[in-house]
């Protein structure tokens, strides 16, 4: 048997627990210049029946998270974020559709999120999974005051993704 086989990784979504709390703080120090804080995270966990916030992981390993918040029939998207060591390979496209499907599977018919207006990057990933700009939050991070882009994708009804069902992907 040859020596120089690669092993095939694993990429896994799962809900989040209070355990995870620490991989996500690291996780949210690398992406974000406003970070959330453990108690926040302790909080959306323990106290908001509204949040549902999932990790991503590979081979085992938590290598990113999202959150959302699901009121009526619509999801706002309050984090997303994957460790900037695995930034680049298509992971937040992974992890974001992972999302939509799961605010679908709960019967969510839209989804939204806010941005920076300069962050072209995560706009570009949005606006391929079907997000529109909607409208601007002028001065809306506290950081630098700088104003978010409002966007909105309509969900696809449960089961009309044309996806395999599960939760699990392999790279």
């Amino acid at each position: 048997m040859a020596k120089n086989i690669q092993r095939e990784e694993k990429l896994e979504f799962r809900l989040m627990q209070l355990d995870d709390i620490p991989d996500v703080l690291e996780i949210e120090h690398e992406a974000f210049t406003l970070p959330w804080t453990e108690e926040a995270f302790r909080n959306e966990l323990t106290m908001n029946h509204f949040a549902k916030y999932m990790i991503m992981e590979l081979d085992g390993q938590a290598i990113g998270y999202a959150g959302m918040w699901t009121i009526m029939d619509e999801a706002h998207i309050t984090n997303i974020a994957i460790r900037e060591a695995y930034r680049g390979r298509k992971l937040g496209d992974k992890l974001l559709n992972e999302l939509m499907q799961t605010a679908s599977y709960l019967g969510m018919e839209r989804m939204t999120l806010e941005v920076r207006v300069t962050n072209r990057i995560a706009q570009g990933l949005y606006e391929k999974k079907g997000f529109k700009p909607a409208g601007v939050r002028k001065g809306y991070y506290s950081d630098n005051n700088e104003d978010a882009v409002i966007m909105w994708a309509d969900l696809p009804a449960h089961g009309a993704s044309g996806e395999q069902e599960g939760s699990v992907q392999k790279q």
